[in-house]
């Protein structure tokens, strides 16, 4: 009987080296972009993204072709981590604009030699990736084959090149700045920022007013280690810079019971950046303080949902700074003049066209919000149909960070309420049905119907209404003892809350308050060994959860969250707005 001859092929693609070096491996690929933070586990290089179609996948070793990035600027911590603790891929493989996934990797070879190579291709050739099992960096060049190449040569660190920055305008700072006029720390702070403005294709650099630092958090040895490099060099911020949300309460997290061993490293991490003279805000919402930028601003922030409210919301002008360049933009206060701090790198490049329903509740705004950055990936888009809707700015928070979590891009207009949003009826157009809501409804709810145990709000932290509302809700209820309910919110917050009475209202309810953290770094204690189900009103935490702390998600409205905490339960169908016999609102755009 005659056997099939396989011919073993191969094809060569040239590509835009973001990172340096040489390595390859077994191909995987998917189509969408993938969240390092919350997506992959830094210890075992698992992703524990569960909607994502590489779930389950151990990435150590391989070559990892996706899009892009998306989700949080967290992602480029967590490469490093992934990196030195020796699990991380062994190359990555973009055709979007990538950033986060590449400072990681700048970051483990500039200050620890240890290379991961990132590169760049058309988007024609990535297509080709799902065709070959094996690909191998070598230089700009990819190698694509049936059957493992030879051997390739164990990685080495290259040796670390002196920044050209020929093609960029250097004013008299900048110059100053690359020669150590200003410290070791400016110099080095500076270097980063000429590589970052070098793959943007910048041509100059510009002040920017104000920084807001995501590398505070806590993800492991390394982010602390990169920290304290860079104050024991002399590092000092040069605008004001406040902190996000940190991975512990900094003041109680003894007596919430958190382990030293997370309570301790993540407390010196905090403490470093206030060392080089960070506020200590410790808030993922920092658009709530009374320093929040000003329409046409120029700062260079980062916390993917921060970046989208102050780009989308405020018209202020970020782009979605990579963790670890947040900090580096603060030492030198100068940023590359690219992307959304440009007029051209505003605007809208496709349109959604929203389907409104009827009736609709709070949770409409972070579900649909989630939509959009599914549909819209890197594009900034024009969402329409939502003029006569007047969200209030806690519906525009959660449109924001459900729409960071599945985009990767840095902004959205929303025709009639944003203030830079304009009419341009040329764009492509994707209509956004209530169908289609209702299977992102589905995709947020991975709870079956029965007994929850927690209810998590804040995320991002609550604003100082959310609280009063929250507070007029459980007025005249008694919640189930079998369920807690915890709040995550900035110490500014807090005080306004204590202020109002909001504080001393939601404790005689038994509402749990916690500052400084967050959700998307709370674990146990805080969220109970024994608990199955968490029940959310934030998009976002119904996107992460489930990969970070191995619990299913019912999401739903404020009013569900108050109502699932007095039953100690909830069903499983969808509201009655998203139903199939839902009517449209009157003034919902046609198919």
């Amino acid at each position: 009987m005659q056997k099939d001859v396989v011919l073993s092929r191969s094809v060569q693609v040239s590509g835009r080296m973001l990172c340096s070096g040489q390595a390859g491996g077994p191909v995987v690929t998917a189509p969408v972009g993938l969240s390092f933070w919350g997506g992959v586990d830094p210890l075992n290089g698992i992703v524990l993204d569960r909607h994502h179609p590489l779930a389950g996948e151990c990435l150590t070793g391989k070559v990892l072709a996706v899009p892009g990035g998306r989700g949080s600027c967290t992602g480029s911590c967590v490469m490093l981590e992934l990196i030195l603790n020796g699990v991380a891929p062994a190359a990555i493989i973009v055709c979007e604009h990538e950033e986060i996934y590449t400072l990681g990797a700048l970051i483990a070879q500039v200050f620890f030699d240890r290379t991961m190579p990132v590169l760049q291709i058309s988007r024609e050739a990535f297509v080709l990736l799902g065709q070959y099992r094996f690909a191998r960096i070598e230089g700009q060049t990819l190698i694509l084959s049936d059957e493992p190449t030879t051997a390739m040569p164990a990685p080495s660190a290259p040796i670390a090149q002196e920044p050209g920055g020929h093609d960029i305008a250097l004013a008299p700072i900048d110059r100053a700045l690359l020669a150590g006029e200003h410290g070791k720390a400016a110099q080095v702070a500076m270097r980063l920022v000429l590589k970052m403005a070098e793959l943007q294709g910048a041509t100059r650099f510009m002040d920017v007013t104000q920084a807001h630092i995501d590398g505070c958090i806590y993800i492991g040895p390394a982010s602390l280690r990169f920290a304290q490099m860079l104050r024991d060099l002399g590092a000092k911020v040069r605008v004001p810079t406040t902190l996000n949300a940190i991975s512990v309460d900094r003041r109680r997290w003894r007596e919430l019971g958190v382990d030293a061993t997370l309570g301790e490293p993540a407390s010196a991490l905090a403490d470093t950046y206030t060392d080089m003279g960070a506020r200590p805000t410790f808030t993922c919402a920092p658009y709530l303080l009374d320093s929040a930028p000003a329409f046409g601003a120029q700062i260079g922030w980062a916390e993917s949902n921060a970046v989208v409210y102050a780009n989308s919301v405020l018209g202020a002008r970020t782009m979605k700074y990579p963790d670890f360049m947040d900090i580096c933009i603060a030492i030198t206060g100068r940023a590359p003049y690219a992307g959304c701090h440009r007029d051209e790198g505003r605007r809208a490049t496709c349109a959604i066209d929203v389907q409104m329903p009827e009736g609709a509740d709070d949770s409409f705004w972070p579900l649909v919000g989630y939509c959009c950055g599914a549909i819209a990936r890197h594009e900034i888009p024009l969402v329409r149909g939502l003029e006569n809707t007047c969200p209030t700015l806690d519906d525009l928070k959660a449109f924001g960070a459900a729409f960071a979590t599945s985009a990767g891009a840095p902004m959205f207009h929303i025709a009639g309420v944003t203030p830079e949003a304009d009419r341009q009826p040329d764009l492509p157009r994707t209509i956004l049905s209530v169908a289609d809501l209702l299977e992102g409804w589905k995709e947020l709810n991975t709870g079956d119907a029965g007994c929850i145990g927690l209810v998590s709000l804040g995320n991002p932290h609550f604003s100082a209404s959310e609280m009063h509302r929250l507070a007029d809700l459980l007025e005249g209820r008694m919640c189930s003892e079998q369920v807690k309910i915890v709040v995550t919110c900035g110490r500014a917050v807090f005080e306004q809350a204590t202020q109002a009475g909001d504080i001393a209202r939601l404790d005689a309810f038994g509402v749990q308050v916690i500052q400084d953290t967050c959700w998307c770094m709370l674990g146990e204690p805080i969220v109970p060994p024994d608990t199955h189900t968490i029940m959310t009103n934030s998009g976002k935490y119904a996107h992460y959860a489930p990969g970070l702390v191995g619990c299913r998600v019912r999401f739903g409205s404020l009013a569900d969250c108050v109502e699932a905490a007095r039953t100690g339960a909830v069903s499983d169908n969808p509201p009655a707005w998203l139903q199939p016999a839902t009517t449209l609102h009157p003034n919902a755009l046609p198919a």
